[in-house]
């Protein structure tokens, strides 16, 4: 938990939802203003937007993303998906977080999580792409990721059973090794570190010295097949992710190379080499201690 997902909780609920209908009344006047005025994102602009930002076609791309930042978009979601696979193109395939969870994870509900079904909460793209454009989705119930590409099957095979959201099997920690690219249309690492705690897991969440992870929790997962399991991962220590200060990770990122800012549409936007990413905070680690936690070194 950030300190301003702390202070939020000291909010009342009834004020926290008026802020939110404030927020989204505001974002859809100002792109009802730019639709007026013919300030358009059409496919073909993003596309353009896209590849100049460094979106590399053949590379499989991991999208986290937010609609509102990128401007007034013709067509909506669909538009931004379309733009993506165009410029990644037909071998190269395209992921994005599905999680059904926007709170904490240990405080999640134990409701059934529906690889098939249960929506996804990451944004209105993450949403189109799972139902409209997806073939695979993982069965993880509190990171899954969805995927179409060639390789859609084999990222999504086996996640729910590493024992937490980022392990070997997951969507997460096999983007890292694969030499694609992240994405971040209109976030950052805070609000998406999610490759970052898959970082976490290849050091070895044990070398800690602070507890990451809370004892497992056993979760109720029907699978795409319609058959229902129990899966069984650790959860984030709400208490240590108070502490985070992923975007603290940026500059050495640049600076390595690692990661660019750039812009998708009118969005500010972060992308980075996967690779180069994990390998650079794995280094960074072992040479100061460096974490999300500590970007300075410890």
């Amino acid at each position: 938990m950030s300190t301003r997902d702390r202070l939020r909780s000291f909010i009342p609920s009834t004020i926290l939802a008026w802020n939110r209908r404030r927020k989204k009344a505001h974002i859809r006047k100002a792109l009802a203003k730019k639709k007026a005025s013919g300030e358009t994102w059409t496919k073909e602009r993003l596309v353009d937007s896209l590849r100049a930002a460094g979106v590399k076609e053949g590379a499989d791309l991991l999208v986290h993303s937010s609609m509102s930042a990128i401007g007034y978009v013709a067509g909506g979601p669909k538009t931004v998906v379309d733009a993506l696979l165009e410029v990644i193109g037909p071998k190269a395939n395209l992921l994005m977080p599905t999680s059904p969870v926007t709170t904490l994870q240990a405080m999640h509900s134990q409701e059934v999580f529906s690889v098939k079904d249960t929506p996804s909460k990451m944004g209105a793209i993450t949403e189109y792409f799972r139902t409209q454009v997806a073939t695979e989705r993982s069965a993880h119930p509190l990171e899954p990721v969805a995927v179409v590409g060639p390789d859609a099957l084999w990222y999504v095979k086996g996640h729910h059973t590493d024992g937490t959201p980022y392990g070997p099997q997951s969507p997460w920690m096999k983007h890292l090794k694969g030499g694609g690219q992240l994405l971040y249309i209109g976030t950052t690492l805070i609000n998406s570190g999610t490759s970052l705690h898959a970082v976490e897991d290849a050091i070895g969440w044990k070398s800690f010295s602070f507890p990451i992870y809370l004892d497992s929790k056993a979760f109720p997962v029907q699978l795409n097949d319609g058959r229902n399991v129990t899966v069984v991962t650790k959860c984030h220590n709400p208490k240590v992710s108070a502490l985070r200060l992923c975007d603290g990770l940026i500059p050495l990122l640049e600076t390595k190379g690692a990661l660019s800012r750039v812009k998708v549409g009118e969005a500010p936007a972060l992308l980075a080499d996967a690779e180069a990413f994990k390998k650079v905070l794995m280094d960074a680690y072992q040479e100061n201690g460096t974490t999300m936690y500590t970007p300075q070194g410890s």
